[in-house]
């Protein structure tokens, strides 16, 4: 099973998925605020599109959200796609 993998600097952050070794997918964010980011950039390799890695990309970054009280502005596509169509994870989603 994949490994999801967060790292954060003071202004930029990351949530990565590594399976074997291997990067398979990463959503990137900025920091807006203390409790403000911003979802700018998802991007999943070839091997794993369609298995469902970036969903678990947007669930850590949405779970480590309530676990901060950080809110949540999803600029990338992808990411913003996934709010609009999931009302499960509106409570981070900073519209």
């Amino acid at each position: 099973m994949a490994n999801v993998r967060h790292s954060e600097s003071a202004t930029q952050g990351r949530f990565s998925v590594e399976e074997g070794g291997r990067q398979l997918g990463e959503l990137t964010y900025s920091r807006a605020g203390d409790a403000f980011v911003i979802l700018d950039h998802t991007a999943v390799s070839a091997e794993a599109r369609g298995t469902g890695t970036g969903r678990t990309l947007i669930d850590a970054a949405v779970a480590w959200a309530r676990e901060t009280h950080t809110t949540l502005m999803p600029l990338c596509p992808y990411a913003r796609s996934v709010f609009e169509k999931d009302p499960s994870i509106a409570d981070v989603w900073h519209r």
